[in-house]
């Protein structure tokens, strides 16, 4: 008895689609920008409600009376002039309505432009075991209706097409293929776009696996003093893990900056060695040190190699200069470290002109400079004391 009062309750305030009471042509429509519609809603004769009764309703907004115009007692169109995209990619809502508000029939307006052919698609394989491309979307980008992007892929030579299944949600224009690689095989790799206007599909790019490994960041990095050094730091770092059972040569990369800084600096030419020394530092100075890998070569492939992310930073800070912080009486004495601050000045400033980085070089000349500095203050002081 409930349910059956429900029914009756029920079926006045809303009409059933599938009574064919009403019903809307063209029905979900798929146009270009700028176009214009006229559409009909027809009603059943049994009703009896006069089509001058009725309005339209887009995305629930009341369209106005002039765009109307009645044909027969039971059919009313709507024109839509010079269309926008749509507001929502699942279709814009253009509903019939009766005198009383009630919903008689409805259709979807898909309002965009067909893809545009996919650009800058790129791939990257995570130690060999897996590869994920990612690429961007042709022209503007915007499409206003749903567009799917599939990523497809075969070998070179033979095989059948595949398709990637593993989408990135946070990043819709990136795929990600984990398993059933083949190594030493170019693969040929592209991507279509398709929605309800149109197609377009991206160039082809070629590529071995092998040519595009990157790797994890180098592990166990540490940076610390050296010596009583006020402006140097040590850093060292341990190869990636993954790629030991692999023959390549890697090289490193590292990027340093102040505490209280935004801005980085990088050293290039640390070449595949796994430690290097940072020198011309503030002294008494916190620095964060980061080091990527660059896996190259990998079973003899030519190509550049792909870098890694950046380690994650490691701080040390630099000793407190002895010199700035005793000071000194003697005119004599301040005259001659003046002197000397001068010239060291001069001296690194030629270090980092023509042998600034990592190399052995620089390292050694460093280092001779302050064998000399530090037996030319030795001296200095025994002259001073045989005066007094």
């Amino acid at each position: 008895m409930i349910t059956l009062l429900f029914l009756v309750m029920f079926v006045p305030r809303v009409l059933s689609s599938s009574t064919q009471v009403a019903a809307i042509f063209p029905q979900d429509p798929a146009l270009r920008i700028g176009s214009s519609l006229t559409a009909t809603c027809s009603v059943s004769a049994e009703l009896g409600i006069h089509a001058g009764t009725l309005y339209w309703t887009l995305n629930g907004k009341r369209l106005p009376s002039n765009t109307y115009t009645v044909l027969s007692p039971t059919a009313l169109n709507v024109t839509l002039a010079n269309l926008n995209g749509s507001q929502q990619q699942s279709g814009d809502n253009l509903v019939c309505h009766n005198s009383g508000g009630h919903v008689l029939a409805g259709s979807c307006l898909y309002i965009g432009m067909p893809p545009e052919k996919p650009v800058n698609l790129t791939c990257w394989s995570r130690n060999t075991k897996d590869l994920s491309c990612k690429w961007t979307p042709g022209g503007q980008g915007e499409t206003f209706i749903r567009t799917k992007y599939t990523l497809k892929y075969k070998l070179k030579w033979y095989g059948r097409e595949r398709e990637c299944e593993d989408y990135n949600l946070g990043q819709p224009y990136m795929c990600y293929i984990p398993r059933d690689l083949a190594l030493f095989t170019p693969y040929e790799i592209w991507v279509e776009a398709t929605n309800q206007l149109g197609s377009a599909t991206s160039d082809v790019i070629t590529l071995d696996v092998l040519d595009v490994v990157t790797t994890d960041p180098p592990a166990d990095v540490h940076v610390s003093r050296v010596g009583d050094l006020e402006d140097q730091l040590s850093v060292r770092w341990g190869t990636s893990p993954a790629l030991k059972d692999f023959l390549f040569q890697a090289k490193y990369q590292i990027r340093y900056r102040l505490e209280d800084s935004t801005d980085w600096k990088v050293v290039d030419d640390v070449g595949n060695q796994t430690s290097c020394r940072l020198a011309g530092l503030r002294s008494g100075t916190v620095y964060f040190v980061q080091v990527r890998c660059n896996p190259v070569g990998i079973y003899g492939s030519r190509k550049a190699g792909i870098w890694s992310d950046w380690s994650n930073p490691t701080a040390a800070s630099t000793p407190h200069s002895e010199r700035l912080q005793s000071g000194s009486c003697d005119p004599k004495s301040g005259e001659h470290n003046s002197t000397l601050r001068r010239e060291l000045k001069q001296f690194f400033g030629w270090v980092r002109k023509h042998a600034y980085g990592c190399s052995g070089m620089s390292i050694k000349l460093y280092d001779q400079w302050r064998v000399w500095l530090q037996k030319s203050h030795k001296t200095r002081n025994q002259v001073d004391s045989t005066r007094r």
